[in-house]
């Protein structure tokens, strides 16, 4: 933030405080799908058709849909897009050639055809594959300022159809960026696409976090001067803060609750606080003496790791919110901080300061096995976040100089820029749709 170290601004201003549409996508799991990629193959070969289309209202449509279609399959890594060859249609007929599929390396097709009825776009889609079986034939519609929520729509059930989870399409990102001048909470598609700003403090507003039900967002506003936490309804604009003298940093909501735990100091040592949405606080969570910061949840909101530096430099820590008994999850590194709990609950994202001083991204198995580096070479990458789905992750890097957001698959793998704007961006959590 202020300067290379401040993006770890959980343990930093601790440390300092002691020195001194209507178009909803479906979110559940399906209970089938169908397994398509070749074995040994690390993407699924689609043949991508150009929509078509019959009228000048029609035809623009059919573009603005097969844009937005072929971005989003692009943007999950999980396909290899082939343009359709010419003969992908019999001379006689205009049947579909299923050889030609096959010959371009194909394990799928999809295509289909926009239409207007009652002024509206539909979009008829179909999914084939090299046999000829019928995979997917759906409809979607919606008015024509929903072109783009219509296209992803397809893609979403596609990556459902495929994997048989559900995807990232109709998610949001929020993040904090100071293109302004100011630190600012934004939020974007998944994809970077509809940048929002949220807040207007003219101050320094950081880690911003969307309720499980998309219902809230917390975050840390220095707008009286110091950190205090404030929880907003979405729905109803309503504000509140967490009026406790002290620190206030770092929120994250627990699952299947309307409350989130966040640092508070209020009685001598930095501790995590259970606080309500109204922003009471219901209880007191760690007593483990040094400092203890940046939380983050098991799916069923059973565990939570956080940051302490009870044993010393900053490591990630487990506890059982029933017992209140932790355990040390990291034992690699010197220094290591911003947990992030999968959606499948088996795995914790988390950034570490290397001895050369560079930050990069790990993934560990929530029993502590199976270490894994993410991102190396890269200059500092930091804040790792999960996609709903479990399939992507979001994070802040230097890479490219200053601070941007982006996304990668969670090998590790497709890492590329989410969005370009003004000024820098950095610790983004990824939400799911309401």
């Amino acid at each position: 933030m202020r300067n290379t170290r401040i993006p770890f601004i959980h343990i930093a201003i601790a440390l300092c405080c002691i020195l001194l549409l209507p178009l909803r996508l479906r979110a559940e799991d399906a209970a089938e799908y169908i397994a398509i990629r070749k074995e040994g193959a690390s993407r699924i070969a689609i043949v991508l058709d150009k929509t078509a289309s019959d009228g000048a209202r029609q035809a623009e449509w059919a573009r603005s849909l097969d844009n937005t279609i072929n971005k989003g399959l692009d943007f999950t890594g999980l396909f290899n897009l082939l343009p359709a060859p010419l003969n992908i249609r019999n001379a006689q007929g205009g049947a579909l050639n299923l050889a030609s599929i096959a010959s371009v390396g194909g394990d799928i097709y999809a295509g289909g055809s926009v239409t207007k009825k009652a002024g509206k776009p539909v979009l008829e889609m179909h999914v084939y594959d090299t046999s000829g079986k019928s995979l997917l034939a759906r409809a979607y519609t919606g008015d024509e300022t929903q072109l783009r929520a219509i296209g992803l729509r397809f893609c979403a059930d596609l990556v459902e159809l495929l994997t048989g989870k559900r995807s990232v399409f109709g998610t949001k990102i929020v993040f904090v960026s100071n293109r302004t001048g100011h630190k600012e909470v934004y939020t974007c598609d998944f994809d970077g696409e509809n940048v929002v700003q949220l807040t207007n403090s003219n101050s320094i507003s950081l880690t911003p976090v969307i309720s499980p039900d998309g219902n809230y967002i917390a975050w840390t506003d220095y707008t009286s001067g110091r950190p205090d936490l404030y929880i907003k309804n979405l729905a109803t604009g309503a504000k509140v803060s967490v009026n406790k003298h002290g620190v206030c940093i770092s929120p994250a909501w627990r699952p299947g609750t309307n409350t989130l735990v966040t640092t508070l100091s209020y009685q001598g040592d930095q501790d995590l606080y259970l606080i309500r949405a109204d922003g009471t606080v219901e209880r007191r969570l760690t007593k483990g003496g040094g400092i203890d910061v940046s939380p983050s949840f098991s799916p069923d909101g059973s565990k939570m790791a956080f940051v302490s530096t009870r044993q010393g430099g900053p490591q990630i820590f487990i506890q059982d919110m029933n017992s209140g008994q932790a355990r040390r999850l990291t034992y690699s590194g010197t220094y290591n901080t911003q947990p992030s709990w999968s959606p499948s609950g088996d795995k914790i994202l988390y950034s570490s300061m290397q001895k050369s001083g560079e930050i990069n991204i790990f993934m560990i198995n929530a029993d502590g096995s199976r270490l894994l580096q993410l991102t190396s070479g890269a200059g500092n990458n930091e804040y790792p976040s999960w996609s709903p789905d479990g399939s992507m992750i979001v994070f802040s890097s230097t890479r490219d100089g200053k601070r941007k957001l982006y996304v990668m698959n969670v090998d590790g793998a497709n890492q590329k820029p989410l969005l370009r704007m003004a000024g820098e961006q950095q610790q983004p959590s990824w939400s799911g749709s309401k």
